[in-house]
C-alpha cells in the first residue's frame, strides 16, 4: 500500500510538473513534441496523437510510425504533441523543440534555429517556460492544503495535552529524557507544538531543556550531539504522543471479548502491574504470552479487571481507537473555503521553511547517512489507504520536488533558470555546446545523488534483516 500511495502520488506530481513545462511553451508557441509520463525506453504503454483531424492511438508500441513525425504531418498538424505513458515509474519529460535537456543534446538540434523552438525565443519567455513546472508544484501544494483544510478542517494536539506524556527514541533517553516527560520549554522558549519542539531540537542545537516529569519541571542539559546521532543512527520519530490502549472493537475469536471486555474500555495493567500507554502495554502482554494473566481497565470511570488466557501471540484480539481527537482534548479548526485559502497558503510556506532549513542536517557529521531514496518516501505514508494522510504527504513531496528543481545545477530546472538569468543580466547567452555539456555533468552529479540516496535505503533495509 505505501509503494502504491508513493506510485500515484509522484505520478501527480511529475505529471503536474511537466504539464507547467508544457504550458507556458504552448503561451508563447513553442512546439513541443512529446509529453510523458514515466519513461520509455525502448517501450510506450500508450501514445496518441492528433492529426488529421482525428485522435490516433498505439498501444505496447516500440517504434513510432512515420506517419506520426511532425516532417510527414499538414502544416496545421506539425505542432500538436504526441502524448505518451511510459513503463519505468520513476518520473516523466516533456520534449521542448530546441532545448538541450535530458532527452536531447546540442547535436541532437536542428542546425538552424527555428521560430517554434525553445532557443528561439526571447530570454524571458524562456525564464517562464523553464520555470513553469517549479509554479505548478509549488502553487499545486498550497491548493492541496486549502483544499484539505477546507474538507476536514484541522486538528492540532497542544504539546501539554497529550496527558500520558511522550515516548523517546532512545538518542533522547541517553539526552536524560523519560518516557511520559512533557517538553515545557527549549533555552528558555515556551513550547506548545511537537513539531516545532522537535524542530528546534534538531536545527537549534539548544543548550537545556525543561520538561514536566510527574509533578515536577526538571532541567536537562543537552550534549550538542543530537543531531548527530540522529543522522547516524537513522532515527525517523524522536518523539511519539504515549497512547491510551482503549478497545475500540474486536477481532474474530478475540480472547478478550471471550472474557468479558467490552469496546470502550480503558486497559491500565496487565499481571497486577500498573501501565498507562500501548508502548508499555504491547511488550506486557507479548512478555506474558500464552499465559493466563489479568487484564485492569476502567469502563465507564469504574476500575475493574478480568482473568484472560493470552494466546501464543500475546495479543488481547482487539482493534484500538486511533483517533486522536478521542483520547485527547484536541484543538479542532473549521474553515469556509475562503478561510481555507490564506490558511492552505500559510501552512504551505511554513513547511517549505521547515524543510529547507532541515537541510542544514545534511552538512552536520553523518548527514549525508540520512539520504533516503524511494524507500524512505514510501515510508512515510501509512500502511492502510488514508485519502487525509494521502493529500497531505502529497502537498509535502510538491514542496519538495519544487525547491529541489530550483537548485542551480545543471540538469535541474535550476541550471536552466541560472543559465537563462546570466544571459537577460549580461545579455550573453551561453553555446549550445556549453549547455550540452553542463548538462551532462549534472546529470551525472543527479545520479551520484540517486545512488547514494537508494544505497542508504538498501543499507538501512540489509541491517534491519541481517
Amino acid at each position: 500500500m505505501k509503494w502504491l500511495a508513493l506510485l500515484l502520488s509522484l505520478s501527480l506530481l511529475v505529471m503536474t510538473h511537466e504539464l507547467g513545462h508544457l504550458g507556458f511553451a504552448k503561451l508563447f508557441r513553442t512546439r513541443v513534441r512529446r509529453y510523458y509520463v514515466f519513461f520509455n525506453w525502448k517501450f510506450s504503454i500508450l501514445k496518441a496523437k492528433k492529426f488529421g483531424g482525428k485522435w490516433h492511438f498505439l498501444f505496447f508500441n516500440s517504434k513510432t510510425p512515420d506517419s506520426w513525425d511532425e516532417k510527414n504531418l499538414a502544416p496545421e498538424d506539425q505542432n500538436n504533441t504526441l502524448w505518451g505513458i511510459g513503463w519505468i515509474p520513476l518520473g516523466g519529460y516533456c520534449d521542448i523543440a530546441g532545448m538541450i535537456d535530458e532527452t536531447k543534446s546540442a547535436e541532437d538540434l536542428e542546425s538552424e534555429p527555428q521560430p517554434w523552438e525553445y532557443r528561439s525565443k526571447p530570454a524571458w519567455q524562456r525564464l517562464l517556460i523553464i520555470s513553469g513546472g517549479v509554479m505548478v508544484n509549488f502553487i499545486s501544494a498550497l491548493i492541496i492544503f486549502t483544499a484539505i483544510f477546507a474538507h476536514w478542517g484541522k486538528d492540532e494536539l497542544p504539546l501539554r495535552n497529550a496527558t500520558l506524556g511522550y515516548d523517546y527514541h532512545q538518542v533522547m533517553i541517553d539526552e536524560g529524557f523519560r518516557n511520559g516527560d512533557i517538553i515545557y520549554t527549549i533555552d528558555g522558549r515556551e513550547q506548545y507544538d511537537l513539531a516545532d519542539a522537535t524542530m528546534s531540537l534538531l536545527l537549534d542545537n539548544p543548550r537545556q531543556v525543561t520538561v514536566l516529569r510527574g509533578d515536577s519541571m526538571v532541567t536537562l542539559p543537552m550534549s550538542g550531539n543530537l543531531t548527530e546521532r540522529t543522522n547516524r543512527e537513522h532515527v525517523k520519530r524522536l518523539i511519539a504522543p504515549r497512547m491510551p490502549f482503549v478497545v475500540k472493537d474486536f477481532v474474530a475469536g478475540s480472547v478478550a471479548q471471550r472474557a468479558g471486555m467490552l469496546p470502550g474500555d480503558s486497559v491500565v495493567g496487565i499481571a497486577g502491574e500498573h501501565l498507562e500507554a500501548y508502548s508499555e502495554i504491547s511488550p506486557a502482554l507479548t512478555a506474558h504470552a500464552g499465559q493466563m494473566v489479568s487484564v485492569t481497565f476502567y469502563r465507564h470511570g469504574q476500575l475493574d479487571s478480568v482473568q484472560v488466557q493470552l494466546g501464543s501471540d500475546g495479543k488481547l484480539g482487539v482493534q484500538l481507537v486511533s483517533d486522536i481527537a478521542q483520547l485527547f482534548e484536541v484543538k479542532h479548526i473549521t474553515y469556509t473555503f475562503w478561510q481555507a485559502i490564506p490558511a492552505g497558503i500559510s501552512h504551505g510556506w511554513k513547511t517549505l521553511v521547515e524543510y529547507v532549513s532541515s537541510l542544514k542536517v545534511l552538512f552536520s557529521p553523518g548527514g549525508m547517512q540520512s539520504l533516503g531514496g524511494f524507500g524512505t518516501m514510501s515510508s512515510i505514508f501509512p500502511d492502510y489507504w488514508d485519502w487525509y494522510s494521502f493529500w497531505n504527504i502529497t502537498a509535502f513531496l510538491a514542496l519538495i520536488l519544487a525547491f529541489m528543481n530550483v537548485i542551480p545545477i545543471p540538469g535541474l530546472d535550476g541550471g536552466h533558470i541560472v543559465f537563462t538569468l546570466w544571459e537577460i543580466i549580461t545579455r550573453r547567452k551561453p553555446s549550445d555546446k556549453f549547455l550540452s555539456i553542463a548538462q551532462n555533468v549534472g546529470m551525472f552529479l543527479l545520479l551520484a545523488l540517486m545512488i547514494v540516496a537508494n544505497g542508504n535505503d538498501l543499507w538501512r533495509w540489509l541491517s534491519s534483516k541481517f
